[in-house]
């Protein structure tokens, strides 16, 4: 009689304690946690309890498991994230087995502007710059298909220009100039 008892005390008390389950989180930063939870732990209390674990706010966690996003849209409500209702989805209801491995992720946020058109930079001028050949190497400057000649936007480094032309002019010259031998 003795061992109904205990066994009945067994069965009593394991009908009163939900059974628990490890699960594994993997966070973005590459960490992992281990948690113990009961199996009958809803996810809005699995995501808020993950909240408080890693400082993120609650609304940006997203939870996978198996390459399919846990998703919770009608379990919790954002004044109480702890609220359940009937519909919340638990750790069982989810076929979460024991060991498993979640996967937190966060969503990328912002991103850059989209980049502004360059305008010409001669004076009051508004069109649109060029792109390579409105380019100026010696104001570094960007104009327009009106202004991109250097004489035309009165370019600071113009003489600078014309002396590396005259320069290069002159070395060509040199070489290829012909030399007389006299004598022969």
């Amino acid at each position: 009689m003795r061992q109904s008892r205990s066994s009945s005390n067994a069965s009593i008390s394991s009908s009163e304690e939900p059974e628990n389950q490890q699960l594994f989180v993997k966070l973005p930063s590459g960490e992992t946690l281990s948690l113990l939870l009961p199996t009958d732990t809803s996810l809005p209390t699995l995501l808020h309890l993950l909240s408080l674990r890693t400082s993120a706010p609650l609304i940006s966690l997203r939870l996978l498991y198996a390459g399919k996003h846990l998703t919770s849209a009608t379990s919790s409500s954002p004044s109480n994230p702890l609220h359940q209702t009937p519909s919340s989805p638990t750790l069982q209801t989810l076929s979460i087995p024991p060991n498993a491995t979640l996967l937190l992720t966060l969503p990328i946020l912002g991103g850059m502007p989209p980049p502004k058109k360059q305008r010409c930079t001669f004076k009051d001028c508004k069109d649109a710059a060029q792109r390579i050949v409105g380019d100026c190497s010696f104001c570094s400057g960007h104009y327009c298909g009106k202004h991109r000649m250097l004489e035309d936007h009165v370019c600071s480094g113009l003489e600078d220009c014309k002396a590396e032309g005259r320069e290069r002019n002159k070395i060509t010259l040199e070489g290829e100039r012909t030399n007389v031998i006299r004598g022969v």
